[in-house]
């Protein structure tokens, strides 16, 4: 049974404990890493603390449902029960035991004659909010490793900045949790880590904690642990160093001659061999210098695998992981520790990816996007199949050997069925060039239409769109002008295969009405809202916002869309007969439901960026944004939410939101509050690549 220091952060349990849970609550045990008991049968991990003066045996895992949390504590007076059951929690849920029938349950055990065994007490608790499945996703995350009142500590993949460097810039993990759960709203940052390093990263929740933490590191009282792999072994098997480091452009270097230099130290020690002849080496930075131990490493001789900016060999990732943190408890004192094994073997986006996805929620995402080892390759999961695009060439044989290894790398990893691969992505002039339509790289064929899940939340994807597809381009944003968020095209089918990934965010946004910090995403309740979701497609907002409560009204020029978003209600337990569904010109549309004076707490805006009608002729988006907003406004009720979204890759995020501060402005309102949100971290940017998908909410007066 392992052994924990004194005051150890349960948040060691939580981590550890996650590591045992699968999915329905099954996974590996505690004896010897034999696997646990499947779901209907508790799955329990044992650790030992000593939060006071006893040993304390906590005992956890999920009842016989597999959907509740029990916690168990043995061989400890009340004030040390207190103590372990207050602070273990599960992240997303209730906590487990609250403090108050913890202070008394050592007690009520005793009189109720069931301390046998030595067991203190025990408590069940639903943690399901508001249904099991949440919580059984839930303490399944790769990203969360603990969580309490003060503090929230995650484990960071490697490729996602701690914040975004700029407005317009994809979110770092700060911004993705602040503005996902309101009790996230108020995160601090403490420290941060660079982007391609992963690892441990406290947060504070509360002022308390901040001031704390704070504190903490600015004296240098926080230990750090980090793990890096290199290529050349450092020259002794233990180092210590100590310089003063400077800035360089872009680098830090050790300059003992310049006076605004800051001392930096670094202990060294060999931890043995790693992965393809690489040597393990633990770094202990003394002090909280940018880029300190990749410096200190690259001056010693040994840089760190990956890390080319200080000299280091190329590689898929910078091997850098921060493995463990020890900090005093912002309430107690008592000293903590959080850790987190480094995962070296795993590619780095599959991590990354993998961190920010509940898989028994969300089953749909976008796997890989340009990225190396397939540039130029556009990859999403839909369900039990991979649907992959390329660039309009044959491409090299060596290039077919990396899609193909990949393919089926990806289709072993997540236990899929096949994977179809297509060519001219995004482009209808290369589609028509190209006489394949496509080839089914390994496993199964896809039926033509099957389900997939997003956030809990179930859509029909289908390999062939409706009949009018190729021919009506005004629909939605199935036709996405080549832009590199274009589903997969599916043969004989459209651009997309009936929902575009790129706005799950934004989806979730309407299915737990929370923008962001401090934001709703409707202004009162959402039971009964109206909601107006203009070149609607397949009804994927109309039916989270339905699910969330709201009234609907869905817009789209092709009835055949339609009638799919209303098999998508269906999929939901959702009833079509209770929701508007018109069929037409958006415009033509807008200018009905003006005169009939009909008003919309949640307008949605998401039109393709180039479209014609008969009715209103030819839509630019780059030209014609600002006019469809005018169009919008009088629709919009008092407090209302406009969202507006465009993936029009020429028409920058700075101009996008001029001109609809612009348009309201024109048309009489005034914006009271606005959110900015990127692309989700699936679809990663760059400055070789920007972002081509911007949306923002606002809140008008």
């Amino acid at each position: 049974m392992p052994s924990l220091p004194h005051g150890e952060a349960l948040g060691g349990i939580e981590s550890r404990r996650r590591q045992h849970l699968g999915k329905r609550g099954v996974g590996k045990g505690t004896d010897g890493g034999k696997p646990g008991r499947r779901a209907g049968n508790r799955v329990r991990q044992r650790w030992q603390a000593a939060p006071r003066d006893k040993p304390v045996t906590v005992e956890a895992g999920l009842d016989e449902s597999g959907l509740a949390g029990v916690v168990e504590v043995a061989d400890a007076d009340t004030a040390a029960s207190a103590l372990v059951l207050q602070q273990f929690r599960p992240a997303g849920g209730r906590e487990l035991v609250d403090q108050t029938h913890a202070r008394v349950l050592g007690r009520q055990a005793r009189e109720r004659g069931r301390a046998r065994r030595g067991r203190v007490g025990r408590r069940t608790a639903g943690l399901c909010p508001p249904d099991g499945a949440r919580y059984a996703a839930e303490v399944v995350s790769r990203l969360i490793l603990h969580e309490d009142e003060h503090l929230l500590v995650i484990n960071k993949p490697a490729g996602w900045n701690t914040h975004a460097p700029h407005p317009f810039a994809g979110e770092g993990v700060y911004d993705w949790l602040r503005h996902r759960e309101p009790r996230w709203a108020h995160l601090a940052i403490i420290h941060r880590l660079d982007k391609a390093t992963s690892g441990v990263l406290v947060f504070a929740k509360t002022p308390v904690a901040n001031r704390s933490l704070t504190d903490q590191f600015t004296r240098h009282l926080v230990r750090k642990r980090y793990l890096l792999l290199t290529a050349t072994p450092p020259p002794e098997r233990e180092l210590l160093v100590r310089s003063r480091l400077v800035r360089r452009g872009e680098r830090y270097a050790s300059d003992a001659r310049a006076p605004a230099g800051r001392e930096a130290i670094t202990r060294f020690v060999q931890r043995g061999n790693g992965p393809g002849g690489a040597t393990v080496v633990e770094a202990e930075p003394r002090t909280g210098r940018t880029h300190q131990i990749r410096v200190h490493a690259a001056e010693q001789g040994f840089p760190v695998l990956g890390d080319t900016l200080y000299g280091g060999p190329a590689a898929d990732r910078l091997y850098l992981h921060a493995a463990q943190l020890e900090l005093a408890d912002p309430l107690t004192g008592a000293m903590r520790r959080f850790a987190a094994e480094p995962e070296f073997a795993e590619p780095a986006r599959d991590r990354l990816r993998e961190a920010m996805i509940v898989p028994e929620e969300t089953d749909a995402w976008r796997v890989a996007h340009s990225e190396a080892p397939l540039p130029g390759w556009y990859i999403d999961r839909w369900g039990d199949w991979l649907l992959a695009n390329g660039p309009d060439t044959a491409g090299t044989s060596r290039e077919r050997q990396a899609v193909q290894e990949e393919l089926e790398r990806w289709c072993r990893r997540y236990g899929l069925r096949g994977a179809l691969c297509r060519r001219g992505r995004g482009d209808p002039q290369a589609r028509a060039r190209n006489a394949n339509p496509g080839q089914w790289m390994c496993g199964d064929v896809a039926p033509a239409a099957w389900t997939v899940r997003e956030n809990g939340v179930r859509f029909e994807v289908r390999l062939g769109g409706p009949a009018d597809v190729a021919t009506t381009a005004t629909s939605g944003r199935q036709e996405r002008a080549g832009g590199p968020d274009a589903s997969p095209t599916a043969p004989g089918g459209s651009g997309s295969v009936g929902l575009f990934l790129d706005q799950r965010d934004n989806r979730r946004r309407l299915l737990v009405n929370h923008v962001a910090a401090g934001f709703p995403a409707f202004p009162n309740p959402p039971v009964g809202a109206a909601v107006l979701n203009l070149f609607a497609y397949t009804c994927g907002f109309s039916v989270c916002a339905a699910k969330a409560g709201a009234q609907t009204t869905s817009v789209d020029l092709s009835r055949r869309y339609l009638e799919w978003g209303q098999r998508n209600f269906v999929l939901n337990g959702l009833d079509p007969a209770q929701h508007e569904f018109l069929h037409g010109d958006v415009f033509e549309w807008l200018r009905r439901l003006a005169r009939k004076a009909r008003r919309f707490a949640v307008v949605l805006v998401d039109p393709p960026t180039f479209s014609t009608s008969k009715a209103s002729g030819v839509f630019r988006a780059e030209a014609d944004y600002e006019r469809l907003v005018r169009a919008v406004l009088p629709l919009i009720g008092p407090a209302g939410r406009l969202f507006a979204s465009t993936n029009a890759a020429t028409l920058a995020p700075e101009r996008f939101v001029a001109g609809l501060h612009r348009a309201v402005a024109a048309g009489g309102r005034r914006i009271l509050e606005e959110h900015y949100a990127p692309q989700p971290p699936d679809f990663p940017s760059s400055s070789e690549a920007p972002a081509y998908l911007k949306t923002t909410w606002l809140r008008l007066d």
